[in-house]
Formats: C-alpha cells, sequence, structure tokens
C-alpha cells in the first residue's frame, strides 16, 4: 500500500479501480524530482512511432483515458528500486485494463467516442509504454521485464479470474489488437472490442443455463507471440482450478461481411510480405512455411472441437457463420503449395490454416495446441469476425454512426455463437 500512496496523485485516474489514498502534488513533485533523471531521448520503436500522428492523441482523449498517459511518468518516478517499479506497472496495468472493461460495458463514462471502441486502450497503452521508454530511473531496471508486466496486465492476462459459481459455465476468450494501421491508423478490432464489451459478462447460453466470459486481448506482434504470451494467457484455463474454462476460443478479424468458424489451424508462419504491427515480418512465405519460434510439438494441422453444426444452424444474422474448411498445404511426398477446401491430406505440411498464416492462425495453433495437451476434453477453436467497416470517408473524422452499429452488431453476433456454442454436450 506505501507505494500506491506514494504514486496516488499519478494513479488516482479519475476512476476507483485502484485502492490508493491520494497523496499531496507538492509531495508527488518532490519524489518525482528525487527519483528520476531528465528523461531520455530514445527512439521509439515502430509501433509506438505511429504516436506521433494527432489522431491516436485523440482517440485517446475521446475515450476518457487521456489522464493514464499524462500522469503514468509522474507515477514511474515514484518509484524508488526495481521491485516497486514492477508492482507499480503491474496496478497501472491491471488499472487501464479494469477501466477500459468498464467503460466498453458503459459502466464508466469517458470522452465521446462509443462505449465498445477498442482503440482508445490500444493507443493509451502505446503512449504509456512510450513513457516506459523514456523513462530514466536513479536505479538500473530490465525495461523489456517491466514492459513485459505491464503489457500481461493491461491486456487481461492478469487479476482477470472467473468469478466461483457452481454450475456457471466458464467461457474464455481472446481478442486482438488493431492491424494494419500504416494503411488507416484509425482503423479498430472488433475482436478487441467484442473482448472488452464481454470480459467478466454473465450470459445466459441457449439452453438456459448461466455462462460467465472472460477475455483477454493480444497483440499484433511476433515477438510476443515468440516470447510465449498465448500461452502465458490460456495455461491458467486449461490447467485444472479455480480458473479453468469451460470452453475456449480465440477471435480475430477475418473476411468482409460473413463470419468463419475455421475448421483447421495450420502449423505454419506464412504471411510474408505482411508485417506485423512493430514492422516485422515471419520469416516465412506460402512457398516457404516456417515453424514459429518456441511452439511445443504438435501435429502440422488442428481441427476445431466447437460445435460448428450447432452454431451455424443457429446464428445467421446479421451475418452468416460458416464453418470454413480451407487449408493450404505441401502434399506428403510435394515441394510446392496447395491449396484445398476440404481440410488437409495424411502426412502434408502446414502452409496456412483457414485463417492463413498470420496471427489469427497462429493464435488458435497455439491455444488449441495447448489445449490438447492439458484439457483434450475441452471444446476449442477459432472465430473470425466480419472486418469492421463504416468509417467516415473524411480521414480526421474518427466515428460514425455506421461504424459504430457494425462494432455493435458483431460483438453482439460474438455473443450469440458462444452462447450456442457453449452448451454442455
Amino acid at each position: 500500500m506505501l507505494l500506491l500512496r506514494r504514486a496516488a496523485t499519478a494513479a488516482a485516474l479519475l476512476v476507483t479501480v485502484l485502492p490508493v489514498t491520494i497523496a499531496s502534488p507538492a509531495q508527488a513533485a518532490a519524489d518525482a524530482a528525487s527519483a528520476c533523471r531528465p528523461p531520455a531521448s530514445v527512439p521509439l520503436d515502430a509501433e509506438q512511432s505511429r504516436l506521433a500522428d494527432a489522431r491516436t492523441t485523440a482517440l485517446v482523449e475521446r475515450g476518457g483515458l487521456g489522464d493514464y498517459v499524462r500522469r503514468f511518468p509522474a507515477a514511474l518516478c515514484t518509484t524508488r528500486n526495481p521491485a516497486e517499479a514492477g508492482r507499480l506497472l503491474d496496478a497501472w496495468g491491471q488499472a487501464l485494463w479494469q477501466t477500459s472493461v468498464r467503460r466498453a460495458q458503459g459502466q464508466r463514462p469517458g470522452g465521446d467516442l462509443a462505449p465498445g471502441d477498442d482503440r482508445p486502450l490500444y493507443w493509451a497503452r502505446l503512449g504509456m509504454t512510450a513513457a516506459l521508454a523514456r523513462w530514466q530511473p536513479e536505479f538500473t531496471v530490465d525495461r523489456a521485464a517491466l514492459r513485459a508486466r505491464f503489457e500481461d496486465a493491461s491486456r487481461g492476462l492478469t487479476d482477470n479470474a472467473f468469478r466461483t459459481a457452481p454450475g456457471v459455465r466458464r467461457i474464455f476468450i481472446s481478442g486482438f489488437d488493431p492491424f494494419g494501421l500504416d494503411a488507416e491508423i484509425r482503423r479498430a478490432n472488433p475482436s478487441g472490442s467484442a473482448a472488452l464489451q464481454l470480459n467478466g459478462r454473465r450470459v445466459t447460453l441457449a439452453d438456459g443455463s448461466p455462462a460467465e466470459i472472460r477475455a483477454v486481448v493480444l497483440p499484433v506482434r511476433y515477438a510476443d507471440f515468440d516470447a510465449g504470451m498465448v500461452e502465458r494467457a490460456f495455461t491458467p484455463h486449461l490447467t485444472a482450478g479455480p480458473a479453468a474454462a469451460d470452453i475456449i476460443t480465440t477471435v480475430s478479424q477475418g473476411y468482409p461481411g460473413i463470419f468463419t468458424l475455421e475448421d483447421w489451424a495450420g502449423r505454419a508462419r506464412s504471411a510474408d510480405p505482411y508485417p506485423d504491427n512493430a514492422r516485422a515480418l515471419s520469416g516465412g512465405t506460402r512457398e516457404h512455411p516456417v515453424t514459429a519460434p518456441g511452439l511445443g510439438p504438435g501435429p502440422e494441422f488442428i481441427r476445431t472441437t466447437l460445435p460448428a453444426d450447432a452454431v451455424t444452424a443457429a446464428v445467421q444474422t446479421p451475418y452468416p457463420v460458416l464453418l470454413n474448411s480451407d487449408v493450404t498445404e505441401i502434399p506428403a511426398g510435394g515441394t510446392a503449395p496447395v491449396d484445398r477446401t476440404d481440410g488437409p491430406t495424411p502426412g502434408s505440411r502446414a502452409v496456412a490454416g483457414g485463417g492463413g498464416g498470420y496471427l489469427s492462425n497462429e493464435v488458435a495453433y497455439r491455444s488449441n495446441r495447448l489445449r490438447a495437451e492439458l484439457a483434450p476434453h475441452l471444446p476449442g477453436g477459432h472465430l473470425h469476425t466480419p472486418v469492421l467497416t463504416g468509417l467516415p470517408a473524411d480521414p480526421q473524422a474518427l466515428t460514425g454512426p455506421e461504424f459504430e452499429r457494425n462494432e455493435s452488431a458483431i460483438t453482439a453476433e460474438v455473443r450469440a455463437v458462444l452462447e450456442h456454442a457453449a452448451v454442455r454436450r
């Protein structure tokens, strides 16, 4: 509690998610002056460099998260040693996540963007990691480890457990950050929006039974996948105990105008030359797929165990929901990739699953490889949402009625899919 009290002026945050006592501004200023050297003039990474576009600041402010970014540097300067810094990064990350969830669910007013908009969280997090990069404490820190702690906390990987209640089904899902931002910096990701709007929600399944949804939002960065973020997110929910889920599914943005349940996830990366949000490439192409670093043993393709027939029979509006059995493989004994519409053939090598050869496919493969290892009885798979459309033609307009309607409709249909998929069978 002492650390939080010392950081309280910076961490009051306009919310009640942190149990803090507010220190005086004068004391906070004195602490900051004594604990920090002037901020370093360090180059930001490729993802953080997009913060130079003024529209990113506007998205944070109009989402009611501006005080997080403004006050975070002073909060860092209240810490006196690496242990305090780690605890502060945990606390601020969890607060940012909790505030964003509450805002998405209409429980906390803030700004004039639609509550379900996922972009304020994304850009606020980047602004705060940029401040962490510039921070110059008077003690040695492992900056990469601190950022990893903050990333995990601000994405729902920590302090986001199911509430224990007998007879309540437990659904665990993941969404993604916005991506493709060099082409259109205003882009959102409906899977991230759905994760924020559904996290912690109690829902009624199609058979009338209750369920609880917990969610995380993952980065669109190969390096974080290489470092095991997917496994850190899913392992607690695939291990026996109070955090265990009854069903898992990863969610990402997919194709225009339709939902798809992906029948197969492939082991390979093959999306180059398309980069991730850090402008990094995977090293894998359609002709020369590669296996991701740190990926545990598993088959070339993993098939969904979600009840696809039940979902597609029941949920078709406003967007059709289809089962996608497409894969790309290098057949046994072959050297060239072959596209198939009916799943893989025996002995083939994966090039792409139904979700392609990018991180949508990889999150499905990683999570379901882990599910097959730790909890093979659980249903699991991947859901692609429609592409979120409707941004105004004016590049300075950050939102519009069509964009907001489409975002809400996609989340509502994600919920409907989960309410049918999670029925006990």
